[in-house]
C-alpha cells in the first residue's frame, strides 16, 4: 500500500480576526496529523517563524505572530514548553524585527521569544553532508525535542520561493549565512542543514503571501490560507503548486527529496482540507517583476546560458534592481554579464565582461568573476559597482 505524506490546506477569511486565525491554526494542525508524537509533557518545542527583516506581516514578508501564539498555546496545553526563536538576516537586528513584527507584544503577554543571534553555539557534524561537513548551531535548537517551521509563503529572488525547508536557514549564525551562498551552494546546504535540524511540523503562513520582488520587496497577496504537514518537502511542494510553481523548480526540495527528507511528487502526497485547485494563484516571480521594471543602460548585455539556474538569473536581476533603486546602473554601460554551465565561453568582446556563479568558474581567469552557488546579491553588486556595501544582507 502506498503510504502518502499528508499536507493540509485550510482556507479562511481574506482578513481573519484573532479568533479565526487561532481556529485555522488548530484545524490545519489537526488535519495534518496533530501534535501526537511531537509534543508531550515536559518537552521543549521551538517555533521558528520567518522574520527576515523588521517588516509588518501584512506586507507578506514576515510570519504573522498570531500563528506562532496559537502554536505555543497548543504546546502548552499538552504540558510542553513552546519557545519562539529567530535569527534575522545578516545586517538586521532581530530585536528590531521582533518589535516591528509584533513579537515583543507576545513577550509582554508571557510568551518566550528568543533572539538566536545572542544564543550559545555548539559545533555539530553533518553525517550525511557533502558540502556541509560540520555546523555551528544554537544549543537551544539542538537540545529541543521538536522544531516547528512557520515560514511565510513568498517568492524569492534567488530560489523562486522560500518555504518550510529554507526557513530553517534562520537557525544558522550570521558567520555561516554568507558561506551558504558563497562557499557551499545555498540549495544543497539548506537541504543538508535539514538533515540535522529537520522540522517535525511545518505550518506555512499564507494569510497574506508575497509575490514579485520577494522575499522582502514584493507585493502582498491576501490568500487567507494555511498549509501544514509533517513532511517539509511535501509541504513545500504543495505550497509551490498553490503558487503556480512546479515542485521540480524548487531546488532545495529536489536536494531534500534526494536525501530522503520527504517526497516532492504530488502523486505521493495526500492533500486534505481544501484542494489545491480551489485556492491556486499563479504568483508573479521575482525574475518576471524585475524584467518588467528595469531600464538597462546602453550596451548592457545579459548572457544567460540555457543551463543557468534560477539562482544566478534572479540574483543578477535582483542586484540590477537594487542598483536601479540607487541610481547606479550607469556603471554597467557596455558591460556583458554571463552566467550558466557552458563548455566554451561566448565569443570575445570589447565590452567589460563579468562571469557569475560556480558554473562559470572555469572562465574566471579570463575576466571579472563573482563566486557562489548562487552568488549573493551583495557580492554581485560589489563586483558590478566596485564598491562593497557597509552592511551585508542575506535574505531568508
Amino acid at each position: 500500500m502506498d503510504v502518502k505524506s499528508v499536507v493540509a490546506i485550510v482556507k479562511g477569511s481574506v482578513t481573519p480576526g484573532d479568533e479565526e486565525v487561532d481556529r485555522m491554526v488548530r484545524d490545519v494542525v489537526a488535519l495534518s496529523g496533530g501534535l501526537d508524537g511531537i509534543v508531550s509533557k515536559g518537552s521543549t518545542v521551538l517555533i521558528k517563524p520567518n522574520l527576515v527583516a523588521p517588516i509588518a506581516q501584512d506586507r507578506g514578508a514576515t510570519t504573522d505572530p498570531r500563528i506562532c501564539r496559537s502554536l505555543v498555546d497548543q504546546v502548552r496545553e499538552r504540558g510542553g514548553r513552546g519557545i519562539i526563536v529567530e535569527s534575522s538576516a545578516i545586517g538586521v537586528d532581530t530585536e528590531e524585527a521582533f518589535e516591528v513584527c509584533g513579537y515583543n507584544a507576545l513577550r509582554e503577554q508571557g510568551y518566550e521569544v528568543v533572539d538566536l543571534k545572542k544564543a550559545a553555539l555548539v559545533a555539530v557534524p553533518v553525517p550525511r553532508g557533502t558540502v556541509l561537513k560540520g555546523l555551528k548551531l544554537p544549543e537551544l535548537a539542538l537540545q529541543a525535542d521538536a522544531i516547528i517551521s512557520v515560514p511565510k509563503m513568498k517568492t524569492h529572488d534567488q530560489s523562486i520561493a522560500t518555504l518550510a525547508l529554507k526557513n530553517m536557514k534562520g537557525l544558522v549564525p550570521d558567520t555561516l549565512k554568507k558561506q551558504f551562498h558563497t562557499t557551499f551552494g545555498v540549495f544543497r546546504a539548506v537541504a543538508e542543514l535539514n538533515t540535522v535540524v529537520k522540522p517535525c511540523l511545518s505550518v506555512v503562513d499564507a494569510l497574506v503571501a508575497q509575490e514579485g520582488l520577494g522575499p522582502v520587496f514584493g507585493s502582498p497577496v491576501a490568500m487567507g490560507l494555511l498549509v501544514a504537514g509533517r513532511d517539509p518537502v511535501a509541504v513545500d511542494s504543495i505550497s509551490g503548486l498553490i503558487m503556480g510553481i512546479e515542485p521540480s523548480r524548487l531546488e532545495v526540495s529536489k536536494y531534500a527529496a534526494e536525501l530522503g527528507l520527504g517526497v516532492m511528487d504530488a502523486r505521493h502526497i495526500e492533500v486534505v482540507g481544501t484542494t489545491v485547485e480551489s485556492v491556486k494563484k499563479n504568483f508573479k516571480l521575482a525574475s518576471e517583476a524585475l524584467e518588467d521594471t528595469l531600464d538597462l543602460p546602453r550596451g548592457f548585455e545579459l548572457v544567460f546560458n540555457e543551463m543557468a539556474c534560477t539562482g544566478c538569473r534572479t540574483g543578477v536581476l535582483s542586484s540590477l534592481w537594487d542598483m536601479a533603486e540607487e541610481g547606479q546602473l550607469g556603471v554597467l554601460r557596455d558591460t556583458r554579464v554571463i552566467a550558466g554551465m557552458m563548455e566554451a565561453p561566448p565569443p570575445p568582446s570589447t565590452k567589460r565582461t563579468i562571469y557569475v556563479g560556480a558554473c562559470a568558474a572555469k572562465f574566471s581567469h579570463q575576466s571579472e568573476f563573482v563566486k557562489g552557488c548562487p552568488p549573493n546579491n551583495v557580492d554581485i553588486r560589489a563586483c558590478f559597482t566596485g564598491v562593497t556595501p557597509q552592511t551585508f544582507f542575506v535574505e531568508q
